[in-house]
């Protein structure tokens, strides 16, 4: 065997290598399933006491089919929430804040010297299908 003839063997070679690793079936994990992200407005009236005062409250919630991606209230997104069940618990400057999206219900109270409690509706959902 001469000297030239070397790389053309390894050249062979690495090409059976490549052309049977090819013909192996890819063994990746299937991908999730895109998941599409939705939004639903609630609409409440608060009735501020004790002022006694109703303010119209806007809660905007992001979610896909997993979990609540984000929260905004009166169009600012908050810094941080919890979900408790049907509950959707945050704060805003101050003020805590409970929807509950089972009893249609909001709830706050602003450093323990004003409260709020009123209805709520599910005025807009987008992302979804009629």
């Amino acid at each position: 065997m001469t000297a030239n003839a070397v790389p053309y063997l390894l050249a062979a070679g690495a090409l059976g290598l490549v052309a049977s690793l090819a013909a192996q079936p890819a063994s990746k994990p299937a991908a999730p399933a895109p998941t599409q992200a939705r939004q639903v407005t609630w609409i409440c009236s608060a009735f501020y006491l004790p002022a006694r005062s109703i303010w119209k409250r806007t809660v905007d919630v992001a979610y896909d089919n997993q979990r609540i991606r984000a929260v905004q209230v009166d169009g600012t997104p908050v810094y941080s929430f919890s979900v408790n069940g049907t509950q959707i618990l945050t704060a805003v400057d101050g003020e805590r804040i409970q929807l509950d999206t089972a009893a249609q219900t909001w709830t706050s109270d602003l450093r323990d010297m004003v409260t709020a409690q009123g209805r709520c509706e599910r005025t807009l959902t987008s992302g979804q299908p009629g």
